[in-house]
């Protein structure tokens, strides 16, 4: 059995002295792992970083074999996502949502998904919102989709500005009001009735979006992926949160003196 791919590097671990078990994320094969042997030699440390690209040749004797991959290095991220915390936490935390994802099973869109989120994360601001998106990405492959597209209650398509916790489906202000308090807001940049065209209604991502939108998808991931498997949530969620809360408020508040400095 062999196969070759292009691949993003997610996690290595130990195996024997000298080797590593590889995870990868192909388009064509899904999340896949295999044995690279002399994996842990100096020479090849520094390509099997987590967000690395490599070209990969994977063989075994029978399909269901963990397999070897022959690495050869394509494009080496890992300098870059380390050098700013969103990128160091970023990674992680996609290889964590991946890895809920059966192992040899294509997901193409969520590969298209990670390369652009790798491409990002040195920038917070659009990191942050990709993420989010991600991780609802996440959800609908898993079975879980949210239904953003209309008011459960009514059908409209305009206006919508919560989710029932309930049914995971949006609801709009008019019908929502009423139980506002037990709804889960609803960011305008995850909305599926905001027209990108029309700057009146164009979707602001501000730190309260971004706290609003992993609070939307934490719960469903919650409720839906990790409570059912008991499987805990990866504590680099949280520390991404934390360090693009960070980065963006301290943007907030550097354009805030500059606005000022420029008034006076």
């Amino acid at each position: 059995m062999e196969w070759s791919e292009t691949g993003i590097i997610l996690a290595t671990r130990k195996h024997g002295e000298t080797s590593l078990i590889l995870e990868v994320m192909t388009r064509g094969r899904g999340r896949h792992l295999g044995l690279v042997r002399g994996g842990r030699s100096r020479k090849m440390q520094a390509a099997l970083q987590p967000g690395n690209e490599a070209s990969l040749v994977w063989r075994a004797r029978i399909d269901d074999h963990l397999g070897m991959f022959a690495v050869e290095p394509l494009r080496l991220r890992a300098a870059e996502l380390m050098a700013s915390p969103t990128g160091v936490y970023g990674i992680q935390t996609v290889a964590a949502l991946l890895h809920l994802l059966p192992e040899r099973d294509p997901h193409p869109m969520l590969y298209d998904g990670l390369e652009t989120i790798l491409a990002h994360l040195g920038t917070p601001e659009i990191a942050g919102a990709l993420m989010a998106h991600f991780e609802l990405q996440v959800l609908a492959e898993l079975g879980f989709g949210l239904d953003l597209s209309e008011c459960a209650a009514t059908g409209r398509r305009d206006d919508l500005i919560y989710v029932s916790p309930r049914s995971g489906r949006a609801v709009c202000r008019e019908a929502g009001l009423p139980y506002a308090p037990r709804m889960l807001p609803l960011p305008a940049f995850l909305r599926r009735d905001v027209d990108d065209a029309d700057h009146e209604h164009r979707a602001s991502i501000d730190l309260e979006a971004l706290r609003e939108a992993f609070r939307l998808t934490g719960y469903f991931l919650h409720r839906h992926v990790h409570e059912p498997r008991q499987v805990p949530v990866s504590p680099a969620r949280d520390g991404f949160i934390a360090a693009l809360s960070r980065s963006v408020a301290g943007d907030n508040r550097e354009t805030t003196s500059t606005e000022a400095g420029t008034s006076t």
